[in-house]
């Protein structure tokens, strides 16, 4: 389906309110265009005649229609504005809702390659040109082509042969639009993608302002993103010079035109009282010519903004119409726990495979721990356990019921998941909590901070679970993040937890407050834990050794230690660390 379809369903959604408008506009445009014809009349039936005696009552009676009807005018002018305006907002209203609410069931897949910027502008950037279509630009045709054709009938009316003529312009007018947008497509199309870009980069910028200062790179960060802006700029001149031409311009040829036309015309139709065109004729003609030029203009100056919305919609129908799944509200009785992994296989690329025929079992309230090295699996596996991502060939079971099989959101209900890098929202600590879940009271947010320590580390904040946080909760630290991530994930007493990296980023006090916490929160759960201190997964019932996505060893702790293998040789060169520093 076109996109100029697709904006006319959206408008479809709201056409009582864009119908109530357009009725009012006609009525508008009846009054207005009504005036030259009472104009005409005074003239030819009550001021023209030669010989006759001037009668003010007449004059005064049509003097007091035509000023009755530039009121009428004015007062249904004003309410086809809040009509047209207020059906507009509610259009872009509903798109901006769509595009959000549809991001939300976009797998995390299509988040891997776009840039967060990229998805903002669509939402934001492009979402207001297409405002403007409505808003600007559609009410202005739609003004304009309901005065034109006003104007054309009243023409007739007066002077078929002279309003025939006027017609040469509804060609010429239609030509030059098709020649304007040959080329304004293409621009703006470089335009959008290049405002996109930009947001991306500021985005990117702003997340990592940190590392660009600290290794001295805002000068390099400075001339990309100039690079950007010039070609930017570049693109944006020619729509102006583009503009420029088919707008001035061709209002004035076509304007010299018309004029060409009516002095041609009336210079082989002599005005005399007994001519076929009469001087009231020839008034009421001159406004309606002048009068024709204003939506000649509206139109011809509405095509840059016009061919803009037309590429931001074609952006956001295409983010539209990336494949996303329904947001389930189905609930589930809650797990006991038992988690089966069986001949798994898993590439986030074609068949570049990051896990490879992975088999193991995690029974109800067992602790599963995850090791290797950097890029071995150990993340994969929890985000196909998770189905951020779907495995491609094998199977994960819980409860012996395939994953795949019931909906994302209903495999997550009674799962927990602990970030290295926790994610806090602006507000306080108890919404990020809660994260505004209303099962989720006060007291269950202060007994979930409080079992996992959180009390301790959290009670210098003046506000206490009412402290202020703001984006990423940049003002406290890793701990204090950590900890809130950690009491949020436990507040919805999860029957599986997943704590990534969890306490690779704390101190060791703050460490040894969750170890003691989780050795009691663990009871009842089965616990999946991906560490690379190997000291704090020492308890665990299974340690699972990845190396370039394949098991190589699993065991105990005790077992993989007199096996000498991999996880030996990790734990032993973590120990000498760790005594080298303790001595240093």
């Amino acid at each position: 389906m076109g996109t100029g379809k697709r904006l006319l369903q959206y408008a479809m959604h709201f056409k009582g309110i864009l119908i109530g408008g357009l009725l009012l506009l006609a009525i508008t445009v009846a009054a207005d265009l009504a005036a030259p014809l009472v104009a005409k009349e005074i003239i030819d039936n009550h001021i023209a005649p030669v010989g006759g005696t001037l009668n003010f009552e007449p004059i005064a009676y049509l003097l007091a229609v035509y000023l009755g009807l530039g009121v009428v005018a004015a007062v249904f002018r004003f309410f086809e504005y809040l009509y047209l305006q207020k059906g507009a907002n509610r259009i872009i209203q509903k798109m901006r809702n769509d595009v959000y609410r549809h991001v939300q069931t976009l797998p995390i897949r299509y988040f891997d390659s776009l840039p967060a910027g990229k998805v903002v502008s669509r939402i934001t950037n492009d979402t207001e040109a297409i405002r403007e279509l409505f808003v600007t630009v559609l009410s202005q045709f739609a003004t304009s082509f309901m005065y034109m054709g006003g104007i054309y009938v009243a023409m007739f009316y007066l002077d078929w042969k002279l309003a025939a003529m006027m017609l040469v312009l509804v060609p010429l007018l239609y030509g030059w639009m098709l020649l304007y947008r040959k080329f304004a497509a293409k621009y703006n199309h470089v335009v959008r993608e290049k405002l996109s870009d930009m947001n991306a980069m500021i985005n990117e910028s702003i997340q990592g302002m940190t590392i660009i200062q600290a290794f001295r790179r805002e000068k390099q960060m400075k001339e990309e993103f100039e690079e950007m802006n010039n070609k930017h700029y570049k693109f944006q001149q020619k729509l102006l010079i583009l503009e420029a031409t088919a707008s001035y311009n061709m209002v004035g040829v076509l304007r010299s035109l018309v004029f060409v036309l009516f002095i041609w015309y009336f210079g082989t139709n002599a005005i005399t009282a007994n001519s076929a065109v009469t001087v009231g004729v020839l008034y009421a003609f001159v406004d309606y010519i002048i009068r024709l030029f204003n939506p000649i203009s509206g139109i011809v100056n509405q095509f840059a903004k016009l061919e803009q919305a037309l590429v931001a919609a074609e952006r956001v129908f295409r983010l539209l119409d990336r494949e996303g799944e329904a947001v389930s509200d189905e609930n589930i009785a809650r797990y006991r726990g038992n988690v089966r992994v069986e001949n798994v296989w898993f590439a986030y690329k074609d068949e570049e495979y990051v896990l490879k025929d992975i088999s193991f079992e995690a029974k109800q309230g067992e602790t599963v721990a995850l090791v290797g090295h950097t890029g071995s699996g150990k993340s994969s596996i929890m985000n196909l356990l998770f189905r951020f991502y779907d495995a491609t060939k094998g199977a994960i079971t819980i409860d012996g019921q395939d994953i795949t099989k019931m909906s994302r959101q209903a495999v997550r209900e009674h799962m927990g998941i602990v970030l290295q890098d926790p994610y806090l929202f602006t507000g306080t600590i108890e919404s990020n909590v809660s994260l505004g879940d209303k099962r989720i009271t006060r007291k269950m947010v202060e007994d979930a901070l409080a079992a996992v320590g959180g009390e301790r580390v959290l009670k210098h904040l003046p506000g206490g679970i009412d402290e202020p946080v703001v984006e990423k909760g940049s003002t406290l630290s890793s701990g204090q993040r950590q900890l809130v991530s950690f009491a949020r994930a436990l507040a919805f007493d999860p029957a599986i937890l997943i704590l990534d990296e969890a306490t690779s980023n704390i101190d060791t006090e703050t460490e040894e407050i969750i170890q003691h916490a989780m050795e009691v929160l663990k009871k009842g759960r089965t616990t999946f834990i991906i560490a690379h201190r190997l000291s704090t997964i020492k308890n665990a019932d299974r340690i699972l050794v990845l190396d370039r996505g394949s098991i190589v060893e699993s065991g105990s702790h005790d077992e993989l230690m007199k096996l000498g293998g991999q996880y030996y040789q990790m734990y032993q060169i973590q120990s000498g660390m760790s005594s080298t520093q303790h001595v240093g």
